[in-house]
């Protein structure tokens, strides 16, 4: 699998690492040439230099031959902004880096269903490690043919979740109202604005996805 990363910080080169060990090939895109020049001496890896917001810079990454695009910069409007570009350029998956929830939101609202938030993820961990609990990753559980995605409810879908036209194999898990969590009720009314998650088949997902425009 090949994957490009635009810049070049410590999340970026610790999943760079990973992803050459297991074999992947990694393209690194970093605005600063000597940068370049130390990181290649460490890194077995293809380099671009320019800035990975640049719809040029983007193309010399092939997007046409590249499965993952991974927008892991400090800044969550740059990430968000890289992630559209490359998007529109057709890279097959992005993944953009944000830290503000309500910038997590505006990710899915746009159909960047990728988004990650490595630092609340740590956040939670370490708060399960001081209540003495063992966190499981997402990851851990949700394996095989089983996939998790979610969207932002129109004013169209609006009502009962039974009244959402799902697929027998897909199900409404939960669902984030004015930021908070809530587990989804019989007859549950679900309101425009909602972000509603669901656990379906892998081969469902794509098509939940494009109803709901990237999901």
């Amino acid at each position: 699998m090949r994957t490009a990363f635009i810049g070049s910080n410590s999340l970026t080169l610790s999943a760079a690492s990973l992803l050459l060990e297991d074999g992947h090939q990694v393209v690194i895109i970093e605005r600063h040439r000597e940068r370049i020049e130390e990181l290649s001496e460490r890194f077995d890896c293809g380099f671009i230099h320019g800035d990975g917001t640049s719809p040029d810079v983007l193309r010399d990454a092939e997007p046409e031959n590249t499965h993952v695009l991974f927008c892991l910069l400090e800044s969550d409007q740059t990430n968000i902004l890289a992630g559209l570009i490359g998007r529109s350029l057709g890279f097959a998956r992005v993944v953009p880096r944000v830290n503000d929830p309500q910038f997590q939101r505006i990710c899915a609202e746009l159909g960047l269903a990728d988004s990650v938030m490595p630092n609340r993820a740590v956040a939670l961990h370490l708060r399960e490690i001081l209540r003495g609990e063992q966190s499981l990753e997402l990851s851990t559980v949700i394996r095989g043919d089983a996939a998790v995605l979610s969207f932002i409810l129109g004013e169209d879908d609006a009502g009962p979740i039974d009244e959402l036209g799902l697929a027998d194999r897909a199900r409404v898990v939960g669902l984030y109202r004015d930021e908070q969590f809530h587990l989804p009720r019989a007859r549950q009314k679900l309101q425009a604005g909602d972000e509603v998650i669901l656990i379906t088949y892998r081969d469902e997902a794509e098509r939940l996805r494009e109803r709901w425009g990237g999901g």
